[in-house]
């Protein structure tokens, strides 16, 4: 099947994004500076843990509402431990239109909760469109330009109107994240990357949600300890890679 893409209105990245107000060069200076101030692996002779509420007032502090939260609605953790320190935050959701009931509802709840601002950010082109385009199965047949529609472009847009913006990257995620810092530049973006629980495992961040009674998404205890679109994603066995059932059977794992 040729797809025409010209048919298809797609995700604009605006440079520079209309809440930026430093210069690449100086988010990358202020990017260099807290990667120093919380590393937590020896690099620059700073050795233990670093507490993520510190890592996130900084952040609010220094980014004020130029701060975006990431969230994929498996769990609420990191939204809400930021709103804490920066009320009123845009917490970033990627919209693809092909996720399971489950992750819709707790961006739902996540959206009534106060001090946190949901963005639902989605593709120009409607699932619609992009299935005419692309044929009715799009997440089979053509499995990277449907997640490059649906997901990076969109994702790029969003973040053109950032200086940095908090993910949950962790570590222990995949051999692609181990090296992942708690602050660092992320150049693709030309912003501010901030992962605060990075060192942490996925029993912590399930024990925390339950003491601070942050939401989990229901399919956790069903099966699927990673959760993306509901088409390319499924159950993991007890001893699998917890991340195997994304794209299984493909050779993807970003």
């Amino acid at each position: 099947m040729t797809v025409d893409l010209d048919l298809l209105p797609r995700s604009t990245v605006l440079t520079p994004g209309p809440g930026r107000r430093r210069t690449g060069e100086e988010l990358e200076a202020i990017a260099d500076e807290a990667a120093r101030r919380f590393d937590d692996r020896g690099l620059y002779g700073r050795h233990g843990e670093v507490d993520p509420a510190e890592v996130l007032a900084w952040a609010g502090e220094t980014f004020g509402d130029a701060l975006a939260v990431a969230c994929s609605m498996a769990n609420t953790v990191v939204p809400e431990m930021t709103a804490q320190h920066a009320p009123g935050v845009d917490v970033l959701f990627l919209d693809t239109g092909y996720h399971f009931p489950e992750t819709v509802g707790v961006r739902d709840a996540l959206a009534a909760t106060p001090g946190l601002n949901v963005v639902d950010v989605r593709s120009p082109a409607s699932r619609a469109e992009h299935e005419a385009a692309l044929g009715p199965r799009p997440f089979e047949t053509h499995q990277e330009l449907c997640c490059r529609l649906r997901k990076v472009e969109p994702l790029d847009a969003a973040l053109s109107g950032y200086e940095a913006w908090i993910t949950g990257v962790r570590r222990v995620d995949t051999d692609h994240r181990a090296g992942a810092a708690i602050v660092e530049w992320d150049a693709k973006h030309a912003m501010v990357k901030i992962n605060p629980l990075v060192a942490w495992t996925l029993d912590r961040v399930h024990a925390y949600a339950a003491e601070h009674g942050c939401l989990l998404n229901p399919l956790l205890d069903d099966g699927y300890p990673s959760i993306g679109c509901a088409p390319c994603t499924r159950r993991v066995a007890p001893g699998e890679d917890p991340r195997s059932g994304r794209w299984a059977g493909l050779d993807k794992t970003e």
